[in-house]
């Protein structure tokens, strides 16, 4: 049975992207973005609200989403639908995305005035720090795809040797105090091939708990029965972090780590209870969040370089940016969705013919 609270919550995470990457536009904590307008202290908190939890959410539930998904997939059917899920759309993406919003950092920055092929020329002929606004090489936002697919292939060889129901009777007798301490070995984790807050060592970690331990409905349901204290312990945490940001500019590794990996437990707590059921949304997301994630940021960036040069107040600003960047990525995420349908019905169309 399809666990629809998983897809939710990674629909819903995606949907976090387009207010998370608008407020980056104002953010006052020295990380830089395409588009930057002046410090905004109140955006830049809402981003460390987020920060520690909406990025590696999606790693736990693609781990849970891969255990289910090789139940009753072969691992060479698994590999072929995450080389067409992740692997095409990350070189897609890197080919015609990704210059395309360094165009636009390039333009705000330096006042380029050339056109996208002159910048797509350089994009893929210059090394420098890898963030991209200066118009040199870089992964961009599709960092993830190329870190789950890694993590994926991996993974795959991990289970191989060490098969899930080798290990599903221990899973079964950790307290949810132990699931919650779980956040200390996936945070030292992180600074295993770490790249400017980048850390695929912390997400792999992430994917193979969501993987072994979270995938079991015996631990979210002990989870569940101590949701008081971890709701309670997650709300503590987000209004320390935010005061404490908003007022001292902290940023402390263990409370965010806490926060983060405690919030996750929530989420998926809640998730199970009020989400695990099947929507429009649902089927709408299912078969575009990826599609989404793909667009949004080339969108958002563009939208943001014409927006924020007509001036106005913040607020104003940055609700145009997050609206419109999600209706044109909606849309253009549909628009790819109907064009695959067509060429795969094409394809089935004209292997049925050949059979004949």
């Amino acid at each position: 049975m399809r666990k629809y609270y998983i897809d939710n919550l990674r629909n819903m995470t995606i949907l976090l992207l387009f207010p998370v990457h608008t407020f980056m536009i104002w953010n006052n904590f020295g990380s830089g973005f395409y588009i930057w307008q002046e410090e905004n202290r109140l955006l830049s908190t809402c981003i460390v609200l987020v920060n520690p939890w909406f990025m590696p959410i999606l790693f736990v539930l693609a781990g849970m989403s891969a255990r289910y998904a090789l139940e009753i997939r072969t691992p060479s059917q698994f590999i072929r639908q995450r080389v067409c899920k992740l692997l095409l759309p990350f070189i897609a993406g890197i080919i015609v995305l990704v210059p395309f919003q360094t165009l636009y950092a390039r333009k705000y920055f330096d006042g380029y005035r050339g056109d996208f092929f002159d910048n797509w020329r350089y994009f893929f002929s210059h090394l420098t720090d890898f963030s991209g606004y200066d118009g040199a090489f870089t992964p961009g936002h599709l960092w993830f795809l190329a870190f789950l697919f890694l993590i994926s292939m991996l993974a795959l060889i991990l289970v191989h040797f060490v098969p899930y129901e080798r290990i599903v009777s221990w899973v079964e007798k950790v307290s949810a105090v132990g699931i919650f301490f779980f956040f200390v070995p996936i945070w030292l984790m992180y600074y295993i091939g770490n790249y400017n807050g980048y850390s695929f060592g912390k997400d792999f970690a992430l994917y193979l708990v969501g993987y072994y331990v979270l995938s079991n409905e015996t631990v979210i349901e002990r989870l569940g029965t101590s949701i008081r204290w971890l709701a309670g312990l997650c709300l503590i945490a987000a209004v320390s972090l935010a005061m404490l940001y908003y007022n001292f500019s902290y940023y402390g590794d263990f409370l965010v780590n806490v926060m983060g990996w405690n919030t996750i437990l929530v989420l998926l707590v809640f998730g199970k209870r009020f989400l695990n059921k099947k929507t429009r949304f649902t089927e709408f997301f299912n078969e575009t969040s990826y599609s989404i994630y793909l667009l949004h940021q080339s969108v958002l960036v563009a939208l943001a370089y014409y927006i924020v040069r007509t001036g106005g107040r913040t607020v104003v600003q940055a609700v145009k940016i997050g609206v419109f960047s999600f209706l044109l990525s909606a849309l253009g995420a549909q628009f790819i969705s109907i064009i695959t349908k067509r060429l795969t019905a094409f394809r089935r169309q004209k292997s049925i013919y050949r059979e004949e």
